[in-house]
């Protein structure tokens, strides 16, 4: 086989417009999915974020004021009697979209991560009880049974180097 025939059809492609790329820049800090988990199970006040986990003020006040600046979240204004107004923080339609990524690296982590007794969340349905699990379908709604079915294929933005 030459050099040429290996070549991946990818390296063809500008990554100028990517989307994963562009995602990441906003999510890809490590503390990011933390502060989303934290949100996500109703933990939305700066001071219970800290507490619950540990993060360095710094860091999270950083991690809060992205999310609110990417518009994954929204800050509200809450008082408690005789204190000062702080805020707390809310998902946006753009962070409740998040919501299957979520999922999807906590069954990672569940898979590959977990304590030998189990994983210590599980996310159920709330009409039924079941638990939640993502799966990938084809606009089609084909299921995909496994990953090596996905063919990555230049989309409509795609750019040629």
């Amino acid at each position: 086989m030459s050099p040429a025939t290996t070549r991946p059809e990818a390296l063809d492609w500008s990554m100028e417009t990517c989307t994963i790329g562009r995602a990441m820049a906003v999510l890809g800090e490590k503390w990011t999915f933390v502060v989303l988990r934290e949100v996500f199970n109703g933990v939305r006040r700066f001071a219970d974020m800290r507490e619950h986990t540990g993060m360095p003020r710094q860091v999270l006040t950083h991690r809060l004021a992205s999310l609110v600046e990417h518009g994954v979240l929204r800050r509200e204004p809450y008082q408690e009697p005789g204190a000062r107004v702080r805020h707390e923080y809310r998902l946006t339609r753009k962070g409740f979209d998040l919501y299957p990524v979520l999922v999807a690296v906590k069954e990672w982590g569940d898979r590959y991560l977990a304590e030998p007794e189990g994983p210590p969340l599980i996310m159920t349905h709330r009409d039924c009880g079941a638990e939640i699990r993502t799966e990938l379908h084809c606009a089609d709604g084909h299921p995909v049974a496994e990953n090596r079915e996905v063919v990555p294929r230049p989309g409509p933005g795609a750019r040629r180097r």
